[in-house]
Protein backbone atom coordinates (compact mmCIF):
# COMPACT_ATOMS: atom_id res chain seq x y z
CA UNK A 1 0.00 0.00 0.00
CA UNK A 2 1.24 3.46 -0.93
CA UNK A 3 1.48 5.40 2.36
CA UNK A 4 2.88 8.66 0.99
CA UNK A 5 -0.41 10.45 1.68
CA UNK A 6 -0.07 9.54 5.36
CA UNK A 7 3.44 11.03 5.38
CA UNK A 8 2.11 14.21 3.83
CA UNK A 9 -0.49 14.74 6.57
CA UNK A 10 2.19 14.57 9.26
CA UNK A 11 2.67 10.91 10.21
CA UNK A 12 6.27 9.68 10.35
CA UNK A 13 7.28 6.42 8.68
CA UNK A 14 7.64 4.86 12.14
CA UNK A 15 4.14 5.94 13.15
CA UNK A 16 2.71 4.50 9.93
CA UNK A 17 4.47 1.16 10.45
CA UNK A 18 3.23 0.84 14.04
CA UNK A 19 -0.33 1.97 13.26
CA UNK A 20 -0.74 -0.44 10.31
CA UNK A 21 0.85 -3.26 12.29
CA UNK A 22 -1.66 -2.70 15.10
CA UNK A 23 -4.52 -2.79 12.61
CA UNK A 24 -3.29 -6.18 11.42
CA UNK A 25 -2.71 -7.55 14.93
CA UNK A 26 -5.76 -6.12 16.64
CA UNK A 27 -5.03 -5.81 20.37
CA UNK A 28 -1.36 -6.40 21.11
CA UNK A 29 1.45 -6.02 23.60
CA UNK A 30 4.74 -4.41 22.60
CA UNK A 31 6.56 -7.69 21.90
CA UNK A 32 4.47 -8.89 18.94
CA UNK A 33 3.98 -5.29 17.84
CA UNK A 34 7.73 -4.61 17.62
CA UNK A 35 8.15 -7.76 15.52
CA UNK A 36 5.20 -7.03 13.22
CA UNK A 37 6.08 -3.37 12.68
CA UNK A 38 9.85 -3.97 12.50
CA UNK A 39 10.34 -1.04 14.88
CA UNK A 40 12.76 -1.43 17.79
CA UNK A 41 11.34 -1.49 21.30
CA UNK A 42 13.51 1.50 22.22
CA UNK A 43 11.47 3.62 19.79
CA UNK A 44 8.15 1.82 20.10
CA UNK A 45 6.84 3.42 23.31
CA UNK A 46 7.69 6.89 22.05
CA UNK A 47 5.87 6.24 18.76
CA UNK A 48 2.86 4.77 20.56
CA UNK A 49 2.71 7.87 22.75
CA UNK A 50 2.73 10.10 19.66
CA UNK A 51 0.00 8.01 18.02
CA UNK A 52 -2.09 8.16 21.20
CA UNK A 53 -1.82 11.97 21.28
CA UNK A 54 -2.98 12.02 17.66
CA UNK A 55 -6.00 9.92 18.59
CA UNK A 56 -4.92 6.94 16.50
CA UNK A 57 -4.05 4.41 19.23
CA UNK A 58 -5.65 3.44 22.53
CA UNK A 59 -4.49 1.17 25.34
CA UNK A 60 -5.82 -0.89 28.22
CA UNK A 61 -4.12 -2.38 31.27
CA UNK A 62 -4.88 -6.09 31.86
CA UNK A 63 -3.40 -7.16 35.15
CA UNK A 64 0.09 -5.70 34.92
CA UNK A 65 0.34 -5.89 31.13
CA UNK A 66 -0.37 -3.00 28.76
CA UNK A 67 -2.23 -3.81 25.54
CA UNK A 68 -2.48 -1.42 22.60
CA UNK A 69 -5.09 -1.18 19.87
CA UNK A 70 -5.33 0.93 16.72
CA UNK A 71 -8.36 3.15 16.36
CA UNK A 72 -10.37 2.75 13.16
CA UNK A 73 -9.10 4.41 10.00
CA UNK A 74 -11.77 7.09 10.44
CA UNK A 75 -9.61 8.46 13.26
CA UNK A 76 -7.13 9.56 10.59
CA UNK A 77 -9.78 11.91 9.20
CA UNK A 78 -10.39 13.29 12.70
CA UNK A 79 -6.64 13.84 13.03
CA UNK A 80 -6.63 15.69 9.71
CA UNK A 81 -9.47 17.91 10.90
CA UNK A 82 -7.42 18.83 13.99
CA UNK A 83 -4.35 19.53 11.87
CA UNK A 84 -6.43 21.73 9.59
CA UNK A 85 -7.71 23.69 12.58
CA UNK A 86 -4.14 24.07 13.88
CA UNK A 87 -2.91 25.28 10.50
CA UNK A 88 -5.70 27.87 10.27
CA UNK A 89 -4.84 29.20 13.73
CA UNK A 90 -1.16 29.42 12.82
CA UNK A 91 -2.06 31.16 9.58
CA UNK A 92 -3.97 33.83 11.50
CA UNK A 93 -0.91 34.53 13.65
CA UNK A 94 1.33 34.77 10.60
CA UNK A 95 -1.21 36.98 8.79
CA UNK A 96 -0.99 39.47 11.67
CA UNK A 97 2.79 39.41 11.48
CA UNK A 98 3.12 39.75 7.70
CA UNK A 99 2.25 43.49 7.39
CA UNK A 100 4.77 44.40 10.09
CA UNK A 101 7.45 42.22 8.55
CA UNK A 102 6.68 43.52 5.06
CA UNK A 103 6.77 47.12 6.24
CA UNK A 104 10.16 46.64 7.83
CA UNK A 105 11.47 44.85 4.78
CA UNK A 106 10.76 47.80 2.49
CA UNK A 107 13.10 50.06 4.45
CA UNK A 108 16.21 48.25 3.25
CA UNK A 109 17.37 45.53 0.91
CA UNK A 110 16.98 42.32 2.91
CA UNK A 111 17.29 38.72 1.82
CA UNK A 112 14.92 35.76 2.15
CA UNK A 113 15.86 32.23 1.08
CA UNK A 114 13.99 28.90 1.10
CA UNK A 115 15.95 25.84 2.28
CA UNK A 116 15.00 22.16 2.02
CA UNK A 117 16.21 19.11 3.91
CA UNK A 118 17.40 18.58 7.48
CA UNK A 119 21.01 19.11 6.39
CA UNK A 120 20.27 22.77 5.66
CA UNK A 121 18.68 23.13 9.10
CA UNK A 122 21.75 21.54 10.71
CA UNK A 123 23.95 24.00 8.82
CA UNK A 124 21.93 26.94 10.13
CA UNK A 125 22.46 25.80 13.73
CA UNK A 126 26.15 25.17 13.12
CA UNK A 127 26.41 28.71 11.73
CA UNK A 128 25.14 29.95 15.09
CA UNK A 129 28.21 28.39 16.70
CA UNK A 130 30.43 30.13 14.15
CA UNK A 131 28.75 33.54 14.22
CA UNK A 132 28.01 34.03 17.93
CA UNK A 133 30.56 34.32 20.72
CA UNK A 134 30.79 33.60 24.43
CA UNK A 135 28.06 35.53 26.25
CA UNK A 136 25.91 36.05 23.12
CA UNK A 137 22.23 35.02 23.05
CA UNK A 138 19.85 33.62 20.48
CA UNK A 139 16.15 32.81 20.75
CA UNK A 140 13.92 29.85 19.92
CA UNK A 141 10.13 29.90 19.71
CA UNK A 142 8.17 26.64 19.44
CA UNK A 143 10.94 24.07 19.99
CA UNK A 144 10.33 20.37 19.32
CA UNK A 145 12.11 17.42 17.66
CA UNK A 146 9.53 16.81 14.92
CA UNK A 147 10.14 13.55 13.06
CA UNK A 148 12.29 11.20 15.16
CA UNK A 149 13.42 9.25 12.09
CA UNK A 150 15.83 11.93 10.90
CA UNK A 151 18.31 11.69 13.77
CA UNK A 152 17.12 15.07 15.04
CA UNK A 153 17.32 14.22 18.75
CA UNK A 154 20.93 13.03 18.44
CA UNK A 155 21.92 16.13 16.49
CA UNK A 156 20.50 18.53 19.08
CA UNK A 157 22.04 16.61 21.97
CA UNK A 158 25.50 17.11 20.44
CA UNK A 159 24.76 20.62 19.25
CA UNK A 160 23.74 21.93 22.70
CA UNK A 161 26.83 20.39 24.26
CA UNK A 162 28.96 22.33 21.76
CA UNK A 163 26.91 25.51 22.29
CA UNK A 164 27.24 25.37 26.07
CA UNK A 165 30.99 24.65 25.82
CA UNK A 166 31.41 27.74 23.67
CA UNK A 167 29.43 29.86 26.17
CA UNK A 168 26.56 30.78 23.85
CA UNK A 169 23.25 31.15 25.67
CA UNK A 170 19.82 30.25 24.32
CA UNK A 171 16.45 31.50 25.54
CA UNK A 172 13.88 28.95 24.47
CA UNK A 173 10.09 28.74 24.44
CA UNK A 174 9.32 25.05 23.87
CA UNK A 175 6.02 23.26 23.39
CA UNK A 176 4.56 22.19 26.75
CA UNK A 177 4.37 18.48 25.80
CA UNK A 178 8.10 18.58 25.02
CA UNK A 179 9.19 19.10 28.63
CA UNK A 180 9.77 15.47 29.59
CA UNK A 181 11.40 14.54 26.27
CA UNK A 182 13.98 17.29 25.94
CA UNK A 183 17.64 16.27 25.83
CA UNK A 184 19.47 17.21 29.04
CA UNK A 185 22.15 19.13 27.16
CA UNK A 186 19.46 21.66 26.10
CA UNK A 187 19.34 23.01 29.65
CA UNK A 188 23.05 23.83 29.76
CA UNK A 189 23.68 27.59 29.77
CA UNK A 190 20.07 28.28 28.80
CA UNK A 191 16.73 29.65 29.94
CA UNK A 192 13.82 27.41 28.97
CA UNK A 193 10.12 27.97 29.43
CA UNK A 194 7.13 26.10 28.05
CA UNK A 195 4.23 27.41 26.00
CA UNK A 196 0.67 26.63 27.10
CA UNK A 197 -1.40 24.19 25.01
CA UNK A 198 -3.19 26.88 22.99
CA UNK A 199 0.15 28.23 21.72
CA UNK A 200 1.69 24.85 20.81
CA UNK A 201 2.87 24.81 17.21
CA UNK A 202 4.85 22.65 14.78
CA UNK A 203 6.49 25.81 13.47
CA UNK A 204 9.93 26.58 14.94
CA UNK A 205 11.40 30.08 14.84
CA UNK A 206 15.05 30.75 15.65
CA UNK A 207 16.41 34.29 15.56
CA UNK A 208 19.42 36.42 16.54
CA UNK A 209 21.06 39.66 15.39
CA UNK A 210 19.74 40.05 11.82
CA UNK A 211 18.63 36.48 11.09
CA UNK A 212 15.24 34.77 11.46
CA UNK A 213 14.88 31.11 10.49
CA UNK A 214 11.35 29.67 10.31
CA UNK A 215 11.11 25.93 9.71
CA UNK A 216 9.13 22.72 10.19
CA UNK A 217 10.73 19.42 11.26
CA UNK A 218 8.57 17.15 9.09
CA UNK A 219 9.80 14.09 7.17
CA UNK A 220 10.88 16.53 4.44
CA UNK A 221 11.99 19.59 6.44
CA UNK A 222 11.76 23.05 4.90
CA UNK A 223 13.00 26.33 6.26
CA UNK A 224 12.73 30.01 5.35
CA UNK A 225 15.62 32.28 6.28
CA UNK A 226 15.08 36.03 6.50
CA UNK A 227 18.10 38.29 6.94
CA UNK A 228 16.82 41.55 8.41
CA UNK A 229 17.65 43.26 11.66
CA UNK A 230 14.22 44.91 11.80
CA UNK A 231 12.42 41.60 11.26
CA UNK A 232 14.49 40.00 14.03
CA UNK A 233 13.49 42.86 16.36
CA UNK A 234 9.83 42.27 15.51
CA UNK A 235 10.11 38.60 16.43
CA UNK A 236 11.84 39.58 19.68
CA UNK A 237 8.70 41.57 20.57
CA UNK A 238 6.52 38.49 20.04
CA UNK A 239 8.99 36.36 22.00
CA UNK A 240 9.01 38.70 25.00
CA UNK A 241 5.19 38.69 25.06
CA UNK A 242 4.99 34.89 25.03
CA UNK A 243 7.83 34.63 27.60
CA UNK A 244 5.66 36.39 30.19
CA UNK A 245 2.88 33.78 29.95
CA UNK A 246 5.10 30.71 29.54
CA UNK A 247 5.95 28.47 32.48
CA UNK A 248 9.25 27.03 33.71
Amino acid sequence: MDTRALNEIGLTSGEIKVYLALLRLGESTTGPLAKESQVSRSKLYFILDKLAKKGLVGHVLKGEVMYFKAMSAKAILNYMDEKSKEFNEQRKIVEEMVPKIDKQGKSRKDEAVLYEGFKSIKNFYLNILDELHRGDNYYVLGASYGSEDLGIREFFENYHNQRAKKGIKVRMLANHDFKDRMEESTFKNSEVRFLPQYLVTNMIIVFYTNKVFIFFLTDEPRGFLIESEEVAKSFRTYFDTFWKIAKK
